[in-house]
């Protein structure tokens, strides 16, 4: 993508502003558009970065990644797993899960948390992120919506069970290694 043309075009829109104001404002006008240049191409990166997040979050556990070459972005696509799109038309015959509506106060915005990971599992995740080639931001992002869809799926074909008399059997949830 390239972010030249959004730039000149607010570097003429200034141009335009500042002929009203004389020569004066046309000369501070000039004088502040490269300092500007760098200021306008952070935001815009910005909004494209923000962009990218939101639609992650939507197609997860796809993702979206902004990447920048010679300063330019470009996007990076890397749609869900086969298997997934392979498994939805037999998840489409039943019936679909209602969506939980947002808590009091809660919006649908990207919120930052913080995340403290001991140091070997930290090496972990940078290891399966790059081979996966994703950054580890978005595999955290996958990580947490497959763990969170693998936990309704496993309450919903639960749910028949807990009404009825408990069997005598065990059920054990956790992970091994």
């Amino acid at each position: 993508m390239e972010l030249r043309a959004y730039v000149d075009a607010i570097r003429h829109q200034l141009a335009v502003a500042a002929a009203a104001g004389g020569d004066d404002a046309r000369e501070l006008a000039e004088r502040l558009t490269a300092p500007l240049e760098s200021a306008i191409r952070l935001a815009l990166l910005d909004a494209l970065s923000e962009a990218a997040t939101e639609i992650t979050r939507d197609l997860a556990p796809g993702s979206v990644d902004l990447r920048l070459r010679d300063r330019e972005p470009s996007f990076v696509v890397t749609p869900p797993p086969a298997e997934q799109w392979a498994e939805e038309p037999a998840a489409a015959a039943a019936a679909p899960p209602k969506p939980v509506p947002p808590a009091d106060g809660e919006d649908e915005a990207t919120v930052r948390i913080s995340l403290r990971l001991p140091e070997h599992l930290k090496a972990r995740v940078e290891h399966a992120a790059a081979g996966a080639g994703v950054s580890i931001n978005t595999w955290l992002i996958r990580a947490a919506a497959a763990a969170v869809d693998a936990d309704n799926q496993l309450r919903r074909a639960d749910t028949p069970h807990r009404s009825a008399a408990p069997t005598g059997g065990q059920r054990f949830t956790g992970w091994v290694r």
